[in-house]
Formats: C-alpha cells, sequence, structure tokens
C-alpha cells in the first residue's frame, strides 16, 4: 500500500478509537467535572506520558522481531489482526456503558498528572492494544522501520491527547449535563466496534495476497 494512504488509514483509525469512551477518556472527564477544566488537562497530559512508555516498549520490541523474523511479525500481525476483531465484536455486544463519574478525591494539579502516568503505564491492555494496533500499518519492506512504529504510535498518542483535552474542556463546563445522555457513547461504542472488525479483516486479507 502506498506510505501515504497508509497513513490516512492509521489517523483515520486512530481517530475512530480516540474519539470512543473508555477509561482514559473517563478519567479526564471525572477530574474536569469535579475539579475544572485545568484538572482534566492534567490528567489528559499524564495519560500522554504513560502512552509514550508503551510507544518506545512496541517501537523496542517490535523492531527486533521484525529484524530477526519476518515469520515471527507475521504470527504477531495475524494474531493482532484477531485480537482487534474480537475487541469490535466485543463493542458491538455491549449492551450498556457505565457513564457514571468514579468516586475521584480531589488532588493537587501534579498529583492529577502522576496519575495519570501510571494509570496508564501499569494498565496491560494498553500495550496488548498498542502490539496488536500498530503492526497492522507497519511496512517491513519499507526502510528504517523502528522509524515507522515511532511515528505511527506518537501520532496515536497526540491526536487521543488532542481528544482528551477537548474533552477536559467540555466536560468542565457540561460534564453533569451530558452524563444525563449515555447514547451518544454508546453510538461511538458500535462505530468503533465496526472499526476495529474491519481493521483484523483488512489485514488477514492483505497478508495474504
Amino acid at each position: 500500500m502506498n506510505p501515504s494512504a497508509n497513513f490516512l488509514m492509521f489517523a483515520f483509525a486512530s481517530l475512530m478509537l480516540n474519539i470512543t469512551p473508555g477509561s482514559d477518556m473517563l478519567y479526564v472527564a471525572t477530574r474536569s467535572t469535579t475539579q475544572g477544566i485545568k484538572a482534566g488537562v492534567f490528567s489528559a497530559l499524564g495519560i500522554m506520558v504513560g502512552c509514550l512508555v508503551h510507544i518506545f516498549a512496541a517501537v523496542l520490541g517490535l523492531s527486533i522481531i521484525i529484524a530477526k523474523s519476518a515469520l515471527a511479525f507475521n504470527v504477531i500481525k495475524y494474531v493482532g489482526a484477531a485480537y482487534l476483531i474480537y475487541l469490535g465484536v466485543k463493542s458491538l455486544m455491549s449492551k450498556s456503558q457505565n457513564n457514571n463519574l468514579l468516586d475521584l478525591k480531589p488532588m493537587s494539579h501534579w498529583k492529577i498528572f502522576t496519575q495519570g502516568v501510571w494509570t496508564n503505564i501499569l494498565n496491560p491492555k494498553v500495550a496488548i492494544f498498542f502490539l496488536a494496533f500498530l503492526p497492522q500499518f507497519i511496512q517491513p519492506n519499507l526502510p528504517n522501520t523502528q522509524w515507522q512504529i515511532l511515528l505511527l504510535g506518537l501520532w496515536f498518542d497526540f491526536s487521543g491527547t488532542i481528544v482528551n483535552i477537548l474533552v477536559a474542556l467540555v466536560f468542565g463546563k457540561l460534564g453533569n449535563w451530558l452524563l444525563q445522555y449515555p447514547s451518544f457513547s454508546k453510538i461511538q461504542e458500535k462505530v468503533t466496534g465496526i472499526v476495529l472488525i474491519l481493521l483484523g479483516i483488512r489485514i488477514a486479507i492483505i497478508s495474504r495476497k
């Protein structure tokens, strides 16, 4: 696939995933609603830094695998594709989502930031997701695969941070009112489920060619 088209597809998929309500977004929304916009922004920045740890780990791990064994990398891509399809089906079958605010006590902005960092770093689902998601858009036939992984990871983190900051702004102003209308997040969850399934099918079909 053309590198530009591949990146545009990745950027679109990243945006769809980042706008879907999850634990990170709920944390930002909660902090913004209970402590104001600034607290929400600090939580978003903490999540961004925590995400960087997973990105650099993926760069190191996947680069070594690509260099050592093309077969192993292809196995990872297939397993990752299956995992994305699983997540997609799980999203589609989800009947409800808990939109209640987490019971978070007020903290200083620095503590909110560090909590965001560690919450992301210590979440094994984030690491697994990166290992499943990033390989689908890496082109091993092109040079500098480690830079491809880094670029894609940084873009995912950047777009996610922008989304979380926007969430902080919106929930800082309208949080309590928005939480009364859970239908929007449910629609997002279904759309994301479809995107994940299509991504998994896409890589399975391309890999057979």
